[in-house]
This record gives C-alpha cells, sequence and structure tokens, in this order.
C-alpha cells in the first residue's frame, strides 16, 4: 500500500512509511560510471592517451551512446532501491542495488542532524542530511531531500532524540536560534592572509616546481608536482575562505548552530554534553590583534572548528556556552615547568604551561602558535604519567588526560612530585565530576 509520504510496508508487525530521496538524486548518481573512468585513466594515463589515439570518431560517438545511458540507469536504479524510514526507535536507511545494506540508526543514539547545501544542490532546491552517531566514525547521510523535507526531518530526528514521544516529535518543529557570533568576511580574509601555513603553500607552490624546471627541464615533472602544491595552496587560501565565509554561531535548545559557507552552504549542530576538548588556538601574527581560533574535540566525531577567528573575550564567550560554568584560565595563571626541564626540551620548554580549576584541566603548548586545551574533569576518561630516563634524571613527568574523543591532552614536563599529586588529584575531580555532569541530552 502507498501513501502521499511513500510506500507503507509492515516491518516487525507494524506499518512502517518508507520514503524514497528526491527525483534530482538520479543526477548525481549517474556520475558514479564515469568516476569510475576517469579514476582508471589517471591512474595509468600514458595507456589511456594509447587507447583514445587508436579510436575513430565514429566509436567515440559509439561509446557515449553507450556510456550516458549506462549511467542514467545506473543512477536511476541506485536511486529507485535506496529508502529510508522513521519507526518508534530508528531510522532505517536501505541502499544497494546489487549488494544491499540496511543502516538501522537508534536515535537515541543521534548526537548531531546536519544539513548541507552544495552549490548545485541549492540551485536545484535539495539539501543533504549529515547524521552523527555515537561510537561511528563515518556520518549516514541521506542526499539528497528537498530542503523543507530535510529541515522537518532533521527537526524530528533531533526531538526524538531528545525523548520526545513519536506521536508528537514531529510536530515540535525546528527549535528557535539567537545569533551569539558572525565573523565579518574582512576578517576571515585577514586572518587567512596572518597565517603562516597559507604563506608557507604559496611559497612552495611557485619555488618547488622553479627548482625542478632548472633541475631537470622536464615540464611533465613540473606539472607533476605543481598541480597539488598549487590546489594545496588555493585550499588553504581561497579554499578556506569560501568554507569560513558568512560564518555564523546561535544558541539554541539542541546546542550551538553553526551556519557557514559561501558555495556550499552547511548548517551543523555542536551536540551538547558531548565536547570533549576545547582547544583555543593563537597564531603567532594573530597575537597583536587579539584574535584566537575555537576547535572542538567531540565524541564519535573528528575534529571541529567553532570559531575560525574571533576575538579573545568573544571567543571566551562562546566557550562558556558550550562549556557552562567554565572560565578559561587566563595565561598569567599557567604555571610553566621547573628551569631544569629546559634540558629536556631547550627553549620550547617555555611554551608550555598548566592550569587546574574546579571545573577543567587545562595545559598549553607551543611558542610560535599556542595552544591550550581545555578538559571539563567530567570527561577525563583516565590520567597517566608518563616519565623517560632523562626526564627521571631531571625530576620531571608529563601528566597525559585521556577524553572521551579517544585524544590525549598532555600537561609536559612538570616537576615529579607535582606530577604525582596531579595523578592523584585528577582522578578524583574526574569522579566528583562525572558524579555532578549535566545530562548529555538535548532540549533538557
Amino acid at each position: 500500500m502507498t501513501t502521499a509520504g511513500g510506500e507503507e510496508v509492515i516491518r516487525d508487525g507494524r506499518p512502517v512509511t518508507e520514503r524514497r530521496l528526491h527525483p534530482v538524486t538520479p543526477l548525481r548518481r549517474a556520475w558514479a560510471p564515469v568516476a569510475v573512468l576517469a579514476g582508471w585513466a589517471v591512474h595509468d594515463l600514458d595507456q589511456a592517451q594509447r587507447q583514445l589515439a587508436r579510436l575513430t570518431t565514429t566509436t567515440l560517438l559509439i561509446g557515449l551512446a553507450v556510456l550516458v545511458p549506462a549511467a542514467a540507469l545506473y543512477g536511476f536504479l541506485s536511486w529507485w532501491f535506496t529508502r529510508f524510514a522513521v519507526t518508534d526507535t530508528e531510522l532505517r536507511i536501505r541502499t544497494g542495488l546489487l549488494f544491499r545494506r540496511t543502516a538501522h540508526i537508534r536515535l537515541e543514539r543521534v548526537q548531531a542532524v546536519d544539513v548541507t547545501r552544495p552549490l548545485l544542490a541549492r540551485v536545484a532546491g535539495v539539501a543533504k542530511l549529515k547524521i552523527d552517531v555515537i561510537g561511528t566514525d563515518e556520518k549516514d547521510e541521506l542526499a539528497f531531500l528537498g530542503e523543507e523535507e530535510a529541515r522537518a526531518l532533521r527537526a524530528e530526528l533531533l526531538a526524538r532524540a531528545a525523548g520526545f514521544a513519536p506521536e508528537t516529535a514531529h510536530e515540535v518543529g525546528e527549535a528557535p536560534a539567537r545569533e551569539l557570533v558572525r565573523v565579518p568576511a574582512r576578517v576571515i580574509a585577514v586572518s587567512l592572509l596572518l597565517t603562516g601555513a597559507v604563506w608557507g603553500s604559496l611559497v612552495a607552490a611557485v619555488v618547488v616546481p622553479s627548482v625542478l624546471w632548472l633541475v631537470t627541464g622536464n615540464l611533465w615533472t613540473v606539472l607533476v608536482s605543481a598541480v597539488p602544491l598549487f590546489g594545496g595552496a588555493v585550499t588553504n587560501s581561497a579554499g578556506r575562505f569560501v568554507a569560513f565565509y558568512g560564518w555564523t554561531v546561535g544558541e539554541s535548545p539542541d546546542g550551538l548552530r553553526i551556519d557557514r559557507g559561501l558555495l556550499d552552504r552547511a548548517h551543523e549542530t555542536v551536540p551538547p554534553g558531548r565536547v570533549q576538548t576545547v582547544r583555543i588556538v593563537e597564531p603567532l601574527l594573530w597575537r597583536w590583534l587579539g584574535w584566537v581560533r575555537v576547535e572542538l574535540d567531540v565524541a564519535g566525531s573528528s575534529d571541529s572548528v567553532l570559531l575560525p577567528v574571533a576575538p579573545r573575550e568573544v571567543a571566551e564567550a562562546v566557550v562558556a556556552r558550550v562549556l557552562p560554568g567554565v572560565t578559561v584560565p587566563p595565561a598569567a595563571s599557567l604555571t610553566r615547568p621547573p628551569r631544569r626541564a629546559r634540558w629536556c626540551l631547550p627553549v620550547w620548554w617555555r611554551g608550555h604551561g598548566i592550569a587546574v580549576t574546579d571545573a577543567v584541566f587545562a595545559a598549553r603548548h607551543g611558542l610560535l602558535c599556542r595552544r591550550l586545551a581545555l578538559v571539563p574533569h567530567a570527561k577525563v576518561q583516565s590520567v597517566r604519567l608518563s616519565q623517560g630516563p632523562w626526564e627521571r634524571v631531571r625530576r620531571v613527568a608529563d601528566i597525559r588526560v585521556d577524553t572521551g574523543a579517544d585524544k590525549t591532552v598532555t600537561a609536559r614536563l612538570r616537576d615529579a612530585e607535582e606530577a604525582a599529586e596531579l595523578l592523584r588529584t585528577q582522578a578524583e575531580r574526574s569522579r566528583t565530576g562525572r558524579r555532578t555532569a549535566r545530562p548529555d541530552r538535548w532540549m533538557a
């Protein structure tokens, strides 16, 4: 039996409405056979050139006449056999033309649902839905849905993850958001110009091909080196500007929302309670302007950026929204390693520091680019003391704090007695923090 929203089937003795993706999706899937041929050609370029040289115009036209309908048929069939449904307990996504795959996504384990709109998708009025689930490295996605359908489904999934009943979840709608920060395009452009990685990639893209041309005189060798270097330079400069353009951070009951992108618009959510570590990054050339970047480690997800660039006081205010009750320790409160640590790490030992407050374990490292990591005590999974032979001679040790994001924050070169005391007290702070931590649930 079918309904207006899709096809109704019986699953586990109950009717479930399965829906298909937007009708423009076959256009995206049709590129797969073409991509396979392009990959083969790039992998063996000489052989591909020889094969093309042997083909006549008639043969090429016949090949295109076969390839285009085959690609279109593949796109249509892959779309036809892809369906999704929201049941009382999970989101099910069935895919596969020859080999069937069914993803069962438990709704209570959903930690973020992001809406992205690539440039061509925006023209077509469709969007991609990415579902971030606790315990998985890759995000499942539904590409593509109509923009309104994508937003409605996102709101329903977040409501279900927050504990709303199935019969009322679709009525909750998208939670309202209040804008906290909007990063101006001028600030983004200036920050990129003051980043060493951008200038380093640009210099490499110019110098390395020039040197290879003087040494070898081989144009092919120069091109092979120049293309990836130039691509890296573009990614580090113009590509990052396009990705960061229009960066806005808002606050809503389902977490902090991030909207960004010039060509491809992304609507992301920082799930509450899942942030394991916050890093405040200060590149050398940003310090005289008082700018910093804020990065996050989120359990079950890759590293993400909360703010690409912002004045320090603004960044600290946003950090307080991510980690309620946390105040960023000022630089003056960070204690350096003892002077004898300079024999273990000459010069760079000065860039290390540590501060422990009632809320967080904070460790800093770096001289040219300072990175201050903040780990809430409740997010500490384990704490370890490590000490190499030379460190034992100098009576210093490292304290390593492991978080739920499979990352480690290290306070290096602490006095050995201080490190032993930190090991004992941090374990107790972590136990106390977990008992008093807020629930990791939306809209709570």
